[in-house]
């Protein structure tokens, strides 16, 4: 086996490349940074001398020299359930196919950290980034702007977005699970929700949950609206606590991690569902069509969004357009009916 042609001693580089392909090093750049521009058997014989030799790009120092590092970044709230797995997973594959990676990094919920988080990514010279939601502080925002990072926000929809965004009407999607329990006959709802500190799309679900129940004159007295975070034991105990009072004859929760919860609670408690009790969440993440019963949500299509924002940065580098010529897209939400909800008892 013939032994790998270098240059220099170390790691190999494009002048290596070249000679293992019989090419010029100016081919060997363009083939990485302008595939396109070179002929397919040329662009095979390049790859092949690169495998050979164990020959990887330094993105860092052409990010030095202006050209694109390569690395997209997304900043969400949490990777510690399936909200925004999906998403992240789309995301990446995306890019894949355009040989771009991708720097993934959860605040929590903490705008603080968050804007801590953009400052790293930015330090590593970013192609673009991926927030989630609208509601982010101006000082994370300002850091964007000056160095006209394009930056798109992902899930949540606003009338008034102040970045452009790949998102799902939150609001609207609240309204139309509610709204399917009313039209089922049920006036007595109880509701499970995170907290709306620092996220729009929960306070938008609120708000359009609470649209739906005021449109049809049904109160929703404080007793019958909980707050609970994204994590299935939490919103288990949550529901016990609403069932062990005067049971509602349905449960409308923020999203599927909670209904999932909610849906133990009531096997706990002996509940049949859905004839005693209705549960219904947001967002069809997985295992909500195969827990039992299964779930009733509003699917909110993940995989779309991901694959959507991540092209669209993608296209921001190699167009050249600015941010302000993303043109935001409003992701239609599809009520999905199960069988965890039926007509009131």
């Amino acid at each position: 086996m013939d032994r790998p042609t270098r240059t220099f001693s170390g790691a190999p580089g494009i002048i290596d490349v070249a000679a293992r392909a019989g090419v010029s090093p100016a081919t060997v750049s363009r083939c990485f940074n302008s595939p396109d521009m070179v002929k397919p058997g040329t662009k095979s014989k390049i790859q092949a001398a690169a495998n050979e030799l164990g020959y990887v790009r330094d993105r860092m120092a052409a990010a030095m020299h202006n050209r694109f590092s390569g690395t997209i970044g997304m900043v969400v709230p949490t990777i510690n359930n399936a909200i925004f797995s999906e998403l992240i997973e789309s995301f990446s594959s995306q890019l894949q196919l355009h040989d771009r990676t991708m720097l993934v990094a959860s605040h929590n919920y903490d705008l603080e950290l968050e804007a801590s988080i953009i400052r790293s990514l930015l330090e590593r010279r970013i192609d673009g980034i991926a927030l989630v939601g609208q509601q982010h502080l101006d000082s994370a925002l300002q850091m964007l702007k000056v160095r006209e990072v394009p930056t798109i926000a992902l899930w949540g929809y606003q009338p008034h977005a102040i970045l452009p965004f790949v998102g799902a009407d939150n609001l609207q999607a609240a309204y139309k699970i509610t709204n399917h329990l009313i039209e089922l006959g049920h006036k007595d709802i109880a509701f499970i929700f995170p907290d709306t500190n620092n996220n729009d799309r929960a306070l938008d679900r609120k708000n359009g949950a609470l649209k739906a129940m005021h449109e049809a004159n049904l109160p929703v007295p404080s007793s019958r609206m909980h707050t609970c975070p994204y994590d299935i034991a939490e919103s288990k105990r949550t529901a016990l606590s609403i069932l062990k009072q005067k049971r509602p004859s349905a449960i409308v929760c923020g999203n599927d991690v909670i209904a999932h919860g909610a849906i133990y609670a009531a096997h706990e408690s002996a509940i049949a569902l859905p004839a005693e009790l209705s549960i219904v969440g947001i967002g069809d993440f997985a295992a909500s069509a195969d827990i039992v019963p299964s779930l009733t949500t509003v699917r909110i299509p993940a995989k779309r969004i991901g694959q959507i924002a991540a092209q669209a940065l993608v296209n921001l580098n190699e167009q050249g357009a600015t941010e302000n010529q993303i043109k935001s897209q409003l992701i239609d939400t599809q009520l999905i009916v199960r069988d965890s909800s039926c007509a009131a008892p």
